[in-house]
């Protein structure tokens, strides 16, 4: 089954080869949530291996708040070609690979009009792994309308002690957008992480400054 339909497949019972290719797509842990109506944006048609090897493969690995010097030169080319159509098509593969490259790249081009296809990603919350991406391009994107698919966001899903998602990062972006609503979500987070001790709040505001320090510096070089 292509990755552009596997969205399909969630909740249903389905054969061994689509539950692996559905992990393999990053979809973990599939789990009910109060946002399963809102609509995804999908792609019609599946990626094809030459997009991937250009648009995916350098720039999905690499942590973006530890670049070396040669992924961090990809990053700027790429950025002076890209545009808002190949972004979309990352962000409408169900692969968590294309999408946290969507994401990245929505955040150094700076493409707010991306902002509800993201939120709303972030929201359904899919797949694995992507959930970074989507958090550090509401970061940067900044404004009402990411605040809030954040705080919609942690409203829920703090509320999931079973679920270790990205309530860490998002938690985090909203930091950056609004410390002081951030902030009103300690108790919340206090309580979620009662059972993890090693997520340290503190670490990942760090890790989100360092985050968007670059995306800037990349914009920047490819301007």
């Amino acid at each position: 089954m292509t990755g552009s339909n596997l969205w399909k497949r969630l909740f249903k019972r389905v054969d061994q080869a689509t539950e692996i290719a559905l992990h393999i797509a990053g979809a973990t842990v599939q789990h009910r949530n109060p946002f399963e109506q809102l609509e995804a944006f999908r792609n019609q048609d599946e990626l094809s291996e030459e997009f991937i090897e250009k648009w995916v493969m350098e720039f999905y690995m690499p942590s973006i708040n530890r670049l070396d010097d040669q992924t961090m030169e990809a990053f700027v080319t790429a950025s002076k070609e890209i545009t808002q159509e190949i972004i979309q098509q990352l962000l409408g593969d169900f692969d968590w690979r294309p999408r946290i490259v969507g994401a990245y790249f929505a955040a150094i081009k700076g493409y707010t009009d991306l902002t509800d296809i993201i939120g709303v990603h972030l929201l359904k919350s899919e797949v694995c792994y992507a959930g970074l991406g989507y958090a550090l391009a509401l970061a940067t994107f900044g404004g009402d309308q990411s605040k809030e698919y954040l705080k919609m966001y942690l409203d829920f899903y703090l509320k999931q002690k079973d679920l270790w998602f990205d309530q860490n990062s998002v938690l985090a972006a909203l930091h950056l957008i609004s410390p002081d609503e951030a902030s009103s979500y300690f108790n919340s987070w206090q309580e979620y992480i009662s059972d993890k001790p090693y997520h340290d709040l503190s670490n990942n505001i760090e890790g989100m400054i360092k985050s968007v320090n670059i995306v800037k510096q990349i914009r920047q070089a490819s301007n």
